[in-house]
């Protein structure tokens, strides 16, 4: 079973995380521990959407205020960790070592256990202070995948769009997918 750890942070871009838990949810063999900010739950009523249609794909979720719960401690074992979409909060934060939310606390916790954590910033344009956060974020071992859906497999929907960030998400966390991929 691999367990993966779902971030969702106050972000405009809710529709990349619904995608991805969604397509995390029918994957055989993966586990999804979700965390949802309080922003995030306004973000996403905001872009018109229920934050329970992100809590239905997931088999655990937390209290993005609990310190205490299983994704704060190094000795949960997962398999990686994406934050989706990342506020420009959220980053820099987590690049001083602000660990003050569960979220913050449970992706420090890859960094520091150097597990997989793929951040996912959804911001534009990006100001230096947050080119050197996502800078020093990278330095520490984080992927940083700007969610900017490629155009080669030709998106006829929305959903390709969204899609294509989460085939990206997938192949980094060390999970198959069957997006789109150059040649093929």
């Amino acid at each position: 079973m691999k367990r993966i750890v779902v971030g969702v942070s106050g972000a405009s871009g809710m529709p990349y995380a619904r995608n991805l838990l969604g397509q995390l949810a029918v994957r055989e063999g993966v586990e999804v521990h979700l965390i949802v900010s309080r922003g995030a739950r306004r973000v996403y009523a905001r872009e018109g959407g229920d934050p329970a249609e992100l809590t239905a794909h997931a088999d655990v979720v937390y209290d993005p205020d609990d310190l205490g719960a299983a994704p704060a401690s190094g000795s949960f074992p997962t398999a990686g960790m994406v934050v989706v979409p990342a506020s420009a909060t959220t980053v820099g934060k987590l690049a001083a070592g602000i660990a003050d939310n569960l979220l913050l606390r449970a992706a420090y916790v890859h960094l520091k256990e150097r597990r997989p954590l793929v951040v996912v910033p959804r911001e534009a344009p990006l100001p230096e202070v947050t080119l050197e956060a996502l800078l020093k974020l990278a330095r520490a071992g984080a992927v940083i995948l700007p969610a900017s859906p490629g155009f080669y497999h030709r998106p006829e929907t929305i959903d390709d769009l969204l899609g294509f960030v989460s085939q990206r998400i997938l192949d980094h966390l060390g999970l198959e997918g069957d997006g789109a991929r150059w040649g093929g």
